[in-house]
């Protein structure tokens, strides 16, 4: 999307769409589409991220406004994590490509599969 003096690092739909679908972070925005979750819960609903690496994807999203973090004051302390309004309000579009992923998944698939076989991966 370069218009006028705009070049594609600075595109803005770029800088959007980089944290919306990074490795993790479209897996815990529909986790949390369904309700908030505790960090040891998303911790358990995805076993095979990192701590680390939950951390600070669940970090970048509520940088970005997506996600809300709410500490408790317990002992030791929780913390639960939810869906800000614009988190929330991009769940249609997400859903759509979630569902357009999984029609098309075969398709994808096959056409990797011929493109490594004649790659000679």
């Amino acid at each position: 999307m370069m218009q006028g003096d705009h070049k594609l690092e600075n595109c803005p739909v770029r800088q959007v769409m980089q944290g919306i679908f990074g490795k993790w972070s479209t897996l815990l925005l529909l986790a949390l589409s369904e309700r908030p979750y505790r960090f040891g819960e998303l911790r358990r609903l995805v076993p095979d991220i990192s701590q680390r690496m939950l951390t600070q994807t669940l970090r970048d999203l509520e940088r970005d406004g997506y996600v809300y973090r709410k500490v408790f004051a317990t002992k030791p302390p929780s913390v639960e994590y939810g869906l800000t309004g614009l988190g929330t309000s991009m769940l249609t579009p997400l859903n759509d490509l979630v569902v357009w992923a999984g029609d098309n998944f075969t398709a994808v698939d096959a056409a990797r599969r011929r493109f490594d076989a004649e790659a000679g991966t």
